[in-house]
């Protein structure tokens, strides 16, 4: 899977620092509808074999394209929520 997802300029979920502006690809594992807040929150597991990272889009229900096993590279500074490493409302690029 690492293979699979790297790409020049993208650095791997587990080596990613946080705070930081960072590029990253991997592929979906699970989507799910929690709330936060009273906000619709979209979350999504992307996995890229050396971690995993929550993706959030606040105020969303449903996002074209993004379901379990879609590849896709995002663009943002990773947070913590919950003990959790998160990326809210990254930029991001479906891959066929």
């Amino acid at each position: 899977m690492r293979a699979a997802h790297a790409a020049a300029g993208d650095v791997p979920i587990g080596e990613a620092p946080d705070r930081e502006r960072v590029t990253m690809r991997g592929t979906i594992k699970t989507v799910t509808l929690r709330p936060r807040g009273g906000v619709p929150a979209l979350e999504a597991e992307l996995e890229d074999g050396s971690g995993v990272i929550t993706i959030v889009w606040l105020g969303r229900r449903r996002i074209a394209g993004i379901g379990p096993g879609r590849a896709m590279r995002v663009e943002g500074r990773i947070g913590s929520a919950t003990g959790h490493r998160v990326l809210f409302n990254p930029r991001y690029e479906l891959i066929p």
